[in-house]
């Protein structure tokens, strides 16, 4: 049996309470290489002066690093120790408008802008945002975010979580597709209702698949 992840650190959260930052906010995303569905993104600022932080969040991770079970099992738990979380959509029309990569900050902007309380800091998986949203010198883009940092692991669940809550409600309006199993990924599943329907309206028109299926019909 394979070993459960070990709980992300707070060596960027620490560092930067060492520079006088209190509210820092973790974001990340789910369901960016989806074929149908929305991308969600979720901000998440933890109490960093809480001594027992990190044992309170035992086994927070990468969301794609744990089963849906475990996602259920730590998600009211972040809601509940975290100071401010919130989580933002972006369509899979406004996917097919903007693309994917500009798709996701929309997500994270409109996480932000539910909070709260204002961030003082972000750390982002793999992206920054735009100067307005905040200065790039109080961004940080960390690659592989969801796994080194416990604010950034924290996001990724509830965003996951989340998204797929919204999938499985999608799939009582497109049984077709199972998008309850896969949500919304290419998966045999979705594939095999692509070749019996076709498209959907929840597709992402723009992405190479969909699009492949389109000159098909």
């Amino acid at each position: 049996m394979a070993k459960p992840p070990v709980t992300a650190s707070l060596k960027f959260e620490q560092e930067l309470c060492g520079q006088g930052y209190r509210l820092i906010a973790g974001l990340d995303e789910a369901g960016r290489g989806a074929w149908a569905g929305p991308v969600s993104a979720a901000a998440v600022i933890l109490p960093l002066d809480r001594e027992d932080l990190a044992e309170v969040l035992e086994g927070v991770n990468d969301s794609k690093k744990l089963s849906p079970e475990r996602r259920a099992e730590l998600a009211p738990i972040i809601k509940r120790v975290a100071l401010g979380w919130a989580v933002g959509r972006v369509t899979n029309q406004e996917i097919d408008e903007k693309g994917i990569v500009d798709a996701t900050r929309l997500a994270m902007e409109r996480a932000l802008r539910k909070l709260d309380q204002t961030p003082e800091y972000l750390l982002i998986d793999a992206l920054t945002l735009p100067e307005e949203v905040m200065p790039l010198d109080r961004q940080m883009r960390i690659i592989k975010g969801d796994q080194l940092s416990l604010s950034i692991a924290a996001a990724s669940i509830l965003a996951k979580v989340t998204r797929d809550e919204f999938m499985v409600g999608l799939d009582e309006q497109y049984p077709e597709y199972s998008f309850a199993e896969n949500k919304g990924y290419g998966t045999a599943t979705h594939r095999a209702g692509l070749e019996r329907r076709g498209p959907c309206l929840a597709h992402r028109q723009s992405f190479k698949p969909i699009m492949t299926w389109q000159r098909l019909l």
